[in-house]
């Protein structure tokens, strides 16, 4: 009797994760900043240059479950 292999499944990615974070090369999670959408013509210039600058995700926690729902996100630049 010949062993049949098993098939390995893709996992789906979460589409809105997927379009809201981004991994380093180093493996670090990146978010952008909220308020960008509208009203930028009362912000002061710092504070839209610093918006438009993406930060670590520090909580760890938050980190993984980022990757949970965006599988590939390391693996396709």
């Amino acid at each position: 009797m010949a062993k049949t292999k098993q098939k390995k499944y893709k996992i789906k990615t979460y589409k809105a994760a997927a379009k809201r974070f981004k991994v380093t090369a180093t493996g670090k999670v990146m978010r952008t900043k909220g308020g960008k959408s509208h009203l930028r013509r009362r912000k002061s210039p710092r504070t839209k240059r610093a918006l438009a600058r993406m930060h670590e995700v520090v909580a760890g926690a938050d980190a993984k479950r980022v990757r949970r729902l965006a599988p590939y996100l390391s693996k396709y630049k």
